[in-house]
This record gives structure tokens, sequence and C-alpha cells, in this order.
């Protein structure tokens, strides 16, 4: 969350408010960024202790001007002058400083876009883009400092061992001792850190003086062409040689990219600042001015000295003073002819001195040679200490993110200043195991690469975040451009292929797969990331474009509103639902919340969250809508209106089988079978789901309480289930409406609450202590069933019985079934009704049908038995079934009749059992039939028997579903709304 204080819109009392609150902002308080017990409080009591803070000078300014002033400066400018020429070569410090400039600001819009914590680059990228960019970024720029720091220290060993060579003062050889004042120097470093960062801070500016000494010894020597120098060809300023330098003039294969590519390290030390951006007493406003007042006088120093180098100092000299010329001679044009030097015979072999061949002619230029290699010193230890101090405060700030979980132990800090004194360490001994190797030409172009892929993101986060168009996204710089962050980030990423191709690659390859690999883990932090910002924006563009565009057949899919409850109190029919909506249409959890509406909006808000997180921890791809009602049709009905956005609504209901209707009160199943006439009014299509062993889990869970334990306790797994067998048991009830209540008892359903009834279900108790009782069989079975859509279906079948033409939804589920992974083994059997004489035709045409539908089939069977009247007994258990549920009107006066249908119209009278005799049998004979061909099938689809509103009473209509859907496999009842949803064209 971004904090702005002190707005003038905003009451004294908010304002205040937020400034007590600024410190614990973005999850540090209760842990969300993985924070260690205790490490918010520590940090808000350091801030108002008045612990030192430093300014933009002595924080980013300071340190960005020495990191960027490197080795480069002294020993390798003139090189680049002498090749590029100076046109050539201001043009490739230009270039540099583009780059530069443009991440620069880049930063500086993010680092003023609110609070601004420690961790550098990584906490910039990290809160802009997310944490899967942030925590690769955030990897490889601390590891890149860390190795930065041993680059650093063997260019200082480096000139040291030069001049002891020169005075003959060896210790070994050359390698080893690079090697012995490598590890001394790093070791010193490492103390100067660990003493805390006013005592680095006192360093540095130490280092800048004498940095800034000697970038004057060399301007004021530029001015001083003494005649022992000329021979070394150094004659001060010369219009001749400004002329003749002005021009490139490659030698040894070298191109102006092969030279840029050698110079823009150097400008790589623009972050210095921003990496301790937890020690800035103001980072907002530290980070912008110092970031870009740094690379402005930088640039011009290096522009300037390289003018001065290349206006004073020819490119080839043979430091011979018998190069004197005495007589003019006619074939000699450079400019040392017209000074009277003749180094000619640079042509033909190569000299010793001039731009091209000495690295030290920024010490023979200066005034006093030795304060030149001060500077050399300065510049190399400086850069060495600012990367040694980045490189545990990034990884410090990335550890506390638990990013990487392995990595927490170095998130604790030390001191009042939280000083990563195990970053240090482990900083120190990278550094000291690259020293011991000294092989660093290798491994600096891949540093230089991570650099490059930091500053790349940064530009990238500008303009993605701008591209988000989030109304967070509120910088108080304003000197920036959302296409000219894109500009740099491209720049950048050309720029490390300039460098080194294969460098590149190998960046790209390490960023991919630590992206990878934090995405797979999928950290629980949320930062108000970007990408968060512009994934909804596209969603909301592309809703907004699709509402627009008029449905088709071809595009159909099913998009169902399934009444869970709970979502995990009913796994099966939410697996089940998904196997055929995964990736293909909308699944939409309906909740119906009832009871006293206080504490129902309550629950309302706490679920939404908590069941959302069930589904994504499911890996299911849907959403959950809960709603409060005063009764269950209301909330059906509600949620069947609104549920859904423009063209991504529901029009399919699922509902599990009210497999308790015999018990429940009738007038929950006269509103269990109106909300199917709701969804026909409002042209959904239903489907009934029943499995044989139920589908309601949530007296086996503990619903409420086990589900906080698996979210938030590490050890849930452990957790032991007692059943109490004290009370009776009872078959498994369904209902599939019943919200979870934190009042009700584990066990207790709906329908006995209301009936103040003793619970008939199993009690559950997380006793650890308590004897382990094993659940019952029908509970196990009803355990077992419950999760027996998430495994693999294995070679079986799926039996359609399609006995009506509802538009095709009968025949497109199963297809969608047969899409999925889980699913595609199973093969797809269809059954038919027909004629005994017209068997085979009714087979061919069904299956010419089919084919032109493109949906594969193993089998076609038809049935021309269908019509047979059914088994005496299957007859008997029915009546015996209906008998408590009917009026009896005949045996009864004609007012008390009347009256009782009026009071209970859910009985079923006489004449309308005999009316619908047919249509009762049908049902009897259809179960008979899929025992016979479906006992062994994996899921049975079948066409759901419809009745016409307020002809066939519930009791009986429920009785036709239970009498045709009892005993089987898991079986889907569908009915369409009688849209066409498969065609024959293309």
């Amino acid at each position: 969350m971004w904090i702005y204080v002190g707005k003038k819109t905003e009451t004294a009392t908010t304002c205040h408010a937020k400034i007590l609150k600024e410190p614990f902002e973005d999850g540090y308080a209760n842990g969300e960024e993985g924070t260690p017990p205790g490490e918010a409080d520590a940090t808000y009591t350091a801030d108002i202790k008045g612990i030192v803070k430093f300014g933009w000078i002595k924080g980013v300014l300071v340190r960005c001007m020495l990191n960027i002033w490197g080795v480069m400066l002294f020993i390798r400018l003139s090189w680049i002058v002498g090749q590029a020429g100076i046109a050539l070569s201001v043009l490739v410090i230009a270039m540099a400083t583009v780059v530069t400039t443009i991440t620069g600001m880049s930063t500086s819009a993010i680092a003023t876009n609110g609070f601004v914590r420690g961790g550098g680059a990584y906490y910039l990228i990290s809160r802009s883009l997310g944490p899967e960019f942030g925590g690769a970024i955030g990897l490889i720029f601390a590891f890149a400092n860390a190795v930065a720091v041993a680059m650093y220290v063997v260019g200082f060993a480096e000139t040291v061992v030069e001049l002891l060579q020169e005075n003959d003062a060896l210790m070994l050889d050359e390698m080893n001792d690079i090697r012995i004042i490598g590890a001394i120097t790093v070791l010193i470093l490492l103390g100067i850190s660990v003493a805390g960062m006013e005592w680095e801070a006192k360093a540095q500016i130490t280092l800048l003086v004498i940095l800034l000494l000697a970038i004057g010894d060399f301007i004021i020597g530029t001015f001083i062409p003494l005649d022992n120098k000329k021979v070394k060809g150094f004659f001060g300023y010369k219009a001749e040689i400004l002329t003749e330098n002005f021009g490139p003039d490659f030698r040894d294969g070298e191109t102006f990219f092969s030279v840029f590519a050698i110079f823009f390290p150097a400008a790589t030390g623009i972050l210095a600042g921003a990496n301790i951006s937890g020690d800035l007493a103001d980072p907002q406003s530290a980070i912008p001015k110092g970031t870009l007042l740094a690379i402005v006088i930088t640039t011009l120093v290096y522009i300037g000295m390289a003018i001065s180098v290349g206006s004073c100092v020819v490119r080839d000299a043979t430091g011979n003073i018998n190069s004197t010329i005495i007589t003019e001679l006619t074939n000699c044009t450079t400019s040392a002819c017209k000074l009277n030097f003749d180094f000619s015979s640079c042509q033909k072999t190569q000299c010793p001195y001039g731009l091209l061949n000495d690295f030290q002619v920024m010490s023979m230029v200066s005034g006093f040679a030795p304060l030149i290699s001060a500077g050399i010193f300065s510049a190399t230890l400086s850069s060495a200490l600012a990367s040694l101090v980045s490189a545990p405060k990034i990884f410090q700030a990335l550890c506390k993110d638990n990013i990487y979980p392995g990595l927490l132990m170095f998130a604790k800090g030390y001191g009042k200043n939280n000083e990563p004194l195990r970053g240090y360490i482990l900083t120190f001994l990278i550094a000291l195991g690259f020293i011991l190797i000294a092989e660093l030409n290798v491994i600096a172009p891949i540093i230089s690469n991570f650099f490059l892929a930091s500053y790349a993101l940064i530009n990238f986060s500008v303009f993605h975040a701008s591209l988000a168009k989030s109304p967070g996204w509120r910088p108080a710089f304003k000197y920036y451009n959302m296409w000219v962050s894109l500009v740099g980030a491209i720049l950048c990423c050309i720029v490390m292929f300039v460098i080194n191709w294969w460098a590149a690659l190998l960046t790209y390859v390490i960023v991919l797969g630590l992206y990878i690999y934090v995405t797979y883990k999928k950290p629980d932090v949320n930062w108000g990331s970007s990408t968060q910002a512009l994934t909804y924006l596209s969603a909301l563009q592309h809703s907004v474009r699709l509402t627009g565009v008029e449905d088709h057949i071809k595009n159909f899919r099913p998009q169902c509103l399934v009444m869970t409850g709970a979502p995990n109190s009913r796994p099966a029919l939410v697996h089940l639902v998904h196997a055929f909506t995964k990736n293909v249409g909308l699944m939409i959890c309906g909740h119906i919340h009832m009871g006293p509406r206080r504490q129902a909006i309550k629950e309302l808000s706490t679920d939404l969250a908590r069941y959302q997180r069930w589904l994504i921890k499911n890996k299911m791809k849907a959403f959950y809508a809960p709603v409060h009602a005063e009764d269950l049709r209301d909330g059906g009905q509600y949620l069947m209106q609104a549920a859904g956005l423009g063209r991504m609504r529901p029009n399919t209901l699922v509902v599990g089988f009210k497999k308790d209707w015999k018990q429940a009160d009738m007038r929950d199943v006269e509103t269990y079978i109106n909300l199917f006439h709701d969804a026909f009014d409002i042209q959904y299509g239903v489907v009934v789901i029943r499995l044989k062993e139920g589908l309601d889990i949530s007296h086996l869970q503990g619903q409420e309480e086990l589900l906080s334990s698996q979210e938030k306790s590490p050890s849930s797994k452990d957790v032991v289930v007692n059943v109490d067998y004290s009370k009776k048991t009872e078959t498994d009830t369904s209902k599939v409406f019943s919200p979870p209540s934190s009042e009700k008892t584990p066990g207790l359903h709906k329908e006995e609450e209301e009936d103040g009834k003793t619970p008939t279900q199993p009690l559950l108790k997380k006793d650890s202590k308590g004897p382990r009782s094993p659940l019952n069989l029908a509970d196990q079975r009803l355990l077992d069933a419950s999760s027996q859509f998430q495994k693999k279906q294995g070679k079986n079948t799926i039996d359609v019985w399609w006995l009506f033409d509802d538009g095709g939804l009968t025949l497109l589920i199963p297809y969608l079934l047969t899409t999925k992974k889980k699913w595609k083994d199973c093969k797809i059997r269809v059954f038919i009704g027909g004629k005994i004489n017209r068997i085979d035709h009714d087979r061919r045409a069904m299956a010419t049908l089919l084919s032109k539908f493109r949906i594969d089939f193993s089998d076609i069977m038809v049935l021309g038995d269908i019509n047979t009247k059914p088994k005496k007994e299957n007859i008997a258990a029915f009546e015996e079934m209906v008998e408590p549920f009917r009026l009896h009107e005949d045996d009864k006066e004609q007012d008390i009749a009347d009256k009782m249908k009026e009071d209970e119209p859910w009985r079923i009278t006489d004449n309308e059992l005999e009316l619908y005799k047919t249509k009762s049998y049908r049902q009897i004979r259809l179960n008979e039939l899929l025992k016979e061909h479906s006992s062994t099938a994996n899921v049975i689809v079948m066409s759901l028997p419809v009745a016409r509103k307020g002809a066939v009473s519930s009791a009986l209509y429920m009785a036709w579903l239970e009498v045709l859907s009892k005993d089987l496999p898991p079986i889907l009842l569908v009915r369409g709304n009688h849209q066409s949803v498969l065609t024959f064209y293309s």
C-alpha cells in the first residue's frame, strides 16, 4: 500500500493517523512481508529514537559519484579517446548517459510513489512488478554487487602490485600478491562496513575528497606541458592534436560498439544511493535529487576529461628523445611533426606511449602522479565499499519478504540500525572467493548484464505502472514519460547484447528461471503491484469489448452457477463441475446466508476472502459469490439474476440432489423445486448432481474450525478427527444450501437446528489426547466419494442417456469432460429410446448426427424396451415411498380435503397419481435400465425429467427424481433451456 502524508485535502486527524501508521504499512506489522516477529516494532522504535539517517548529499550524491567514477576515469578513458576519437568518445559517454538518465528518472518516479523501505532496486521492482520479477532481480542484483566487490578490490590490488613491481618489492609472484592484497583489503572494508553506516559514510567522504583532488591534479597538469613529457606524447592544449584526435582510429579489431561495451560498466553506479534506501532520512526526496545530479556531474567530468586528454596527448609516442625533429620533414603530416617530433616509427612497431598504448596517460599528464594513483585507489575502494554495503542491504530486504524461504535466516538485523551482519559475512565470503579465483575477465560481463537487467526492469516498471492506469500510481516526481521509460528498457536490453551476447543470454535464462520458480512457489504477499493493476485493466477492457458482441452458437460454453454453500463442504460437487468448466466456462459457487441480517452480513465479508482462498488453494478456477436473503428461493433468484458480469454470466444452474427430502420440512422441498422453475424462467439450464453416498461432508470436517486450522496452522495435517458415537447415526444428508454458521456445532444440520432436534450426525472433536476412533462405514464412504473426481478416472465410460432434445447440453457436458486430463481415457456411450423394429435405423441416424457434431463415441445403444412396464416389486416400492405424502382426498370430506390441499400443496392427490402413472412408471423403468446398462460407468449424464409448474406436486416430482437416480454411480440430470449449444457448421 502506498502512503501519502499531509495532503491538503486530508484532515489533521487523518494525517496524524497516517503518520503513526506509516512505519507499519506494506504488511510489516502483520507479517505479510515475511518480517520476523518484532521486526516492525524495532524499526519504528529506531525511527522515533532518532537513529542517524543520511541526507541526499551524503547518502545518495556522494555514493553515486564515487561508484560512477571508477577505474575507467583514470585508466581506460584515454584509451577510449585514442580508439574512438574525441567526437565518438563524447557520443559513447552521451549514449551511456541517455540510458542512465532514463533509468534515473524511472527510479525517481518509483521512489516518489510512496514510502520507500530498505532494499534499493529490489524494493522498487518488487513493489512495482510484483514478487516474481522482484525476487528474480533481487537475488541476482545482490549477487552482482557481491561479485562487484571482488572486481573493484582486484582492480585496486593490481594497481598496488604494479607499484610493487616498479620498486621490485613483490612478496611472492604477481598473481598471489593480488590475492593476498585483495584478501587483506576486503577484510578491512568488511570491518568498516560492520562498524556501522556512519563510519562507512565517513570513509566515503574521505575517498571522494581524494578522488576530487586527483581529478583537479589532472586538470592542472594539462596546463603544464613539461619538455620531458613531450617525447611521451603530451604537448598541452594544441589545435593540431585536437583536430587529429577528433575522428576515430580503431585498431586491433576494435569497433565503436566494442569501445562502448568497455566504457558502459563505468556508468552502472547510479543505484548506489537507492540501494541503501532504508538508511536515508527522506528517500522520496533524496533518491531523485542525488541520483540525477550525480549523473549530470559525472557525465560533465567524463566529457571534460575526454576532450582534455584528446586535446593534449597524441595517439602514439616513442618516449625517445631522439624523436625530436631538427630539420623539417616533407612527408610527415601528423600533429607531432608540426610540433617538431617524429613518431612515424610507431606505424611499423607498437610504441609504449600515447593514448592508444599507455594506460597511465592520466598519471603522466597530471601535475603530481602519486595523486592519480591515490585517485585510482579511491575510485576502486569507494566502489568496492558501496557494493559491499549494497549487497547485504538488498539481500536482507529480499529475505525479509520470504520470497525464498530457505534464506530467511539472513533477514535478521543487529543493533539500532538493524545491520545485516549475516549478509555482510556472506558477501565477504563471495567476494573473497572470487578474489582468490582471480578470473574476473569472464565474470565481469555477466555482472554488467545483471546490473543492466535491473535497470531494464526499473524502466519497464514505470512503463507498466503507467500503462495499468492504477489510481495508486501518483509519483511526486513528474519528469518521466512511460514511452521514454519503455525505450530505456529496450536500450538496456540492447546494451546487454552489445556488451556480451552470451552473458546477456545467460542473464535472461537466470532471470527467467528465478521468475518461474517464484511464480510456482506463489509467495503469500500482496504489494499492489502494477501487474495486478494491468490484469484488472485488461479484464475490464475485454469484458466491455465482449459485451458488444452477440452470442453465437459456436461459442456457447456452460457457465455454471453452482449452489455449493461453503465450497469446501461439498468438494465432489465443486470438482465435478470444475472438470467440465475449467478453461472453458465460468464457474460461480453460490452461497446463500440466512438468518439475522447483521450477523449474516458480517459472515459474508469473512467468508468471501476465506472461501475464495480455498478455491485458489485447491486450484479451482472459480469464483465464490455469497448473498444474504430471507429464504433460499429469494437467495437463488438474487444469484441467478445478478451473478456474473456482462457476457460472463451464468447460463446453467447446478445443484446437488436433496437426499434428505423425505425427512425434511416439505416447505424446503417446495423451495428446492421452485428454484428449477425459476431457473427455466430466467432461461437457465439445470443440472442436478447425485452421488449415492451424498455430497455434504461439513459434519465430518468440523467445517469452520478445520478450515481455519488448515489455512493458518503449518501442522494442519496432524489434526486428528475423533467421532463421538454416543448419538445415534443416520445416513448423511446433503442439504445443498445450508449455510455454515460460526454458532453451529459441527455435524448439526440446518433442518435439525430449526426443528430443535438432537443432532443425529456423529460429533467431531479435534482432540490430540483422546483415543483415535475410526469413522463409521457410511461416513468413510462419504469421505472417499468426496474426493473421487480429483483422481484420474481410468479407462471407463461416461454414459449419456439422451432422452429429450434440450438443445444439446446433455451431450456437450460429457464431451467437455473427455477433453480434460483426468477424464481423457473415458469413452462416451450414448443411450437413446427407440422402437424395436427401428433399432438399426435409429442407431445409424444417431451415429450420423454425432459425427456431424464432431463428438467421439464408443457405442450407441437404442433401447427398444424403454416403455415396458417396470417390475411389480419396484412399483410397490415406489407406492410405499409416496404413501406418506398422499392426500387421500377420496377418503375425506371435500372441505377437509380442500383445506389440506390448500395448506399442504405439496401433497399428492389420487387424481394426480393416476394422471401421471405412465410418467411415474417411466422413471421406475429407466432406473431398472440404468442399473442394467450403466452400473459400472464412471458417471452417468441423463436428461432431467421436467414437470409443468403447478401441475405436479413437489412430493411426486421429488419421488420421480429419487426413484430415477437411486443406487447408481454419480449421475448428472441435465436439462438445457432449449437453446441450441451444438452446431454442424464450422
